[in-house]
């Protein structure tokens, strides 16, 4: 259904409110019904309607796979409990002794994953500077089965040439994953960039409001699509119809708030250029910005996540993180709300004394959809020494 539409042209906006939606066939519902049901009646032995254990495939979750697929310009989606559950499927596409070439800023339950989880089951990684590509090519390891990027990425906001880094993957044999979650299908698809697959924690902007737990992943080619689907059921981490549900509604209106997490962040952005007390801003859309290029090249608009440094160090960061009244100090990300906190601390403490270690004078905005104004206001009060 989602590539038929997409065949017709219709815009992100449009694809976000219709790909497998269509009204329920029994009763004309115009909302997709939460299907709550475990098991599906068969008319014969292996005889079924489509569906015969949810844990395999499920009505809702058809619909938001679909959906999600769709927005992506992807043709295969599939959806998964958490955001670490699809990166630990995408894992299991490697044979034991093919590396994870993994970008040098990345989220750190990533790193945990692949450094403490499957590099002990020998499955090797080394992290790398995607930026540059000249050296990227010239130490290649042989054994790389895998390159493993965010753009932008968590949470210094570094941009990557996606297209250039699928050529040089795919001419050495090895696969290329994107972690979307920052950008957006709305600002970026990397699937029309080379990318083997797209992932996502559908927690973040696809929910959109702080209220359901998930992953995605979109595939266009058939043969690993029907690999990750088989290890998906075998594994079985996939979410409840009702998470299936609040990331099928929540992903209707992913266009009109990005817009609005994008203007807002622009605000948040020109208070912090300007102020005496920040060290650095770090934005990919400011033109000193490692990236900007590539951000340029590659997305719509700049998204709403701002990072920042201050100049009195980490206490200077840690006193700003909680002196914000609507900037609420939490993790995660990518939700109405906005939301602050201290990466090395918190979503970053993983990667403590690694080459992705974070600094320590570092802020991270996930700029919501308030008004501008009031937002302004609250950073500028807790800026203050």
């Amino acid at each position: 259904m989602g590539e038929e539409q997409q065949q017709l042209g219709w815009a992100f906006e449009t694809l976000a409110i219709h790909a497998g939606q269509e009204p329920d066939a029994a009763s004309g519902a115009v909302v997709p019904p939460i299907s709550l049901s475990t098991t599906f009646a068969q008319s014969e032995v292996g005889v079924h309607k489509g569906y015969e254990y949810s844990r395999s495939g499920n009505p809702t979750r058809t619909a938001m796979e679909t959906q999600i697929a769709a927005l992506e310009a992807a043709r295969h989606g599939l959806a998964f409990a958490s955001g670490l559950a699809a990166e630990d499927n995408v894992m299991r596409l490697l044979q034991q002794g093919q590396r994870v070439l993994l970008g040098n800023d990345a989220y750190g339950g990533t790193f945990r994953l692949i450094s403490k989880v499957w590099s002990p089951l020998g499955f090797p990684w080394t992290a790398v500077d995607l930026s540059d590509l000249d050296r990227l090519v010239a130490n290649w390891p042989d054994d790389t089965g895998l390159v493993w990027l965010e753009s932008p990425t968590n949470p210094l906001l570094t941009c990557f040439d996606i297209e250039a880094i699928c050529e040089i993957a795919h001419a050495r044999g090895a696969m290329v994953v994107v972690d979307n979650t920052f950008a957006t299908p709305y600002l970026q698809q990397p699937i029309t960039l080379g990318a083997d697959i797209t992932l996502h924690s559908a927690t973040k902007y696809l929910g959109g409001h702080s209220d359901v737990v998930g992953g995605f992943l979109a595939v266009d080619d058939d043969e690993i699509a029907d690999r990750l689907r088989f290890t998906q059921n075998a594994a079985g981490a996939v979410p409840s119809p009702f998470d299936c549900y609040l990331v099928l509604r929540g992903a209707k209106t992913l266009g009109v708030r990005m817009d609005r997490h994008c203007e807002n962040a622009r605000a948040i952005v020109d208070l912090l250029v300007s102020h005496p007390t920040v060290e650095r801003v770090l934005y990919p859309q400011l033109p000193d910005h490692p990236g900007h290029a590539a951000a340029a090249k590659q997305m719509r608009d700049y998204g709403g996540m701002v990072s920042f440094t201050v100049k009195g160090g980490e206490a200077a960061a840690r006193r700003i993180a909680a002196a914000t009244e609507l900037f609420t100090l939490a993790e995660s990300l990518g939700a109405v709300e906005s939301l602050i906190e201290h990466p090395g601390a918190m979503t970053h403490a993983s990667a403590a004394g690694s080459p992705l270690e974070v600094p320590d004078n570092l802020v991270r905005l996930s700029v919501g959809i308030e008004h501008a104004g009031d937002l302004v206001a609250d950073l500028a009060q807790a800026l203050e020494p």
